[in-house]
């Protein structure tokens, strides 16, 4: 009896480690909870910027979603992570990336008044094995969070899908980044 609960707990680690996803030395966790509602892991890519590699994006979904379409029109709760794999990533650079973001894919929408509180969240460098969340919630909740300690909360749809669409959009920070957080890589 006792070989059978041991090779039963040697399954139950197994297969939970075996969940787990490694990336670059960084460990993705397969599912993270948000709202009180499990959300899953539907893709990943590295941002990459000429030859360096700047983060792991990790897209959070209650269901797969396979196109930017189906994310953007999606209202249920959702979860941008980065992974920060470089040394030492400037906040001026990060803020300076999201405008154009915003700039590229919600022309209407850069330099409004909530824009400019959410890159106001963002007040240090970020630096190897940092992680940002970027928690759109269902009811167009915007929070950001560094290393599980909350920067700040902006309320705004508009805004939610306009962080979404800076990864996703029409003229996304990085391609293959876009297709990985669609889970086609």
């Amino acid at each position: 009896m006792r070989k059978i609960l041991v090779a039963l707990l040697m399954t139950l680690i197994l297969a939970g480690s075996a969940s787990a996803l490694e990336v670059a030395g960084v460990t993705l966790e397969p599912a993270v909870t948000v709202n009180r509602h499990v959300l899953k892991l539907n893709g990943y890519g590295i941002r990459k910027k000429f030859f360096f590699k700047v983060y792991i994006g990790s897209l959070y979904a209650a269901r797969h979603i396979s196109s930017a379409a189906d994310a953007l029109n999606d209202n249920g709760d959702k979860l941008i992570r980065m992974n920060f794999l470089h040394s030492k990533v400037d906040k001026e650079k990060i803020v300076a990336a999201f405008n154009e973001g915003f700039q590229n894919n919600s022309p209407g929408l850069a330099g409004s008044a909530e824009v400019k509180k959410f890159l106001a969240l963002f007040t240090a460098d970020f630096n190897r094995g940092d992680v940002v969340d970027l928690t759109l919630k269902a009811d167009g909740t915007v929070a950001a969070s560094l290393n599980n300690r909350q920067l700040g909360v902006v309320p705004s749809a508009r805004l939610a899908r306009a962080v979404l669409a800076i990864y996703l959009g029409g003229t996304p920070a990085d391609e293959d980044l876009k297709r990985g957080m669609l889970g086609k890589e």
